[in-house]
């Protein structure tokens, strides 16, 4: 079965400097975490606060989506941390 996200959820970990967001597998519910990196390094340099990382975030969703999907279809693990050499 492949991945979907169908709950537009997300939120900010300031301890680990993340986006929390989750994705489901059949019934399986898959953890997924994006490093900061990849808004304040990436398409979305402005981002400095929670606020700022989850505009960015939600501006960047498609992308952020299709490589969460690719990503998890080489792992399949039940956490994956996207970084930013994952959309290079």
């Amino acid at each position: 079965m492949a991945i979907a996200f169908p709950n537009r959820a997300r939120s900010y970990d300031e301890t680990a400097r993340r986006i929390r967001f989750l994705g489901h597998d059949g019934m399986f519910e898959i953890r997924f975490s994006l490093d900061i990196d990849v808004l304040t390094n990436g398409p979305a340099p402005a981002a400095t606060s929670e606020c700022d990382y989850l505009a960015a975030f939600d501006g960047l969703r498609t992308k952020i989506i299709d490589v969460a999907e690719r990503v998890y279809g080489s792992k399949r693990e039940n956490l994956i941390v996207l970084k930013l050499s994952d959309f290079r």
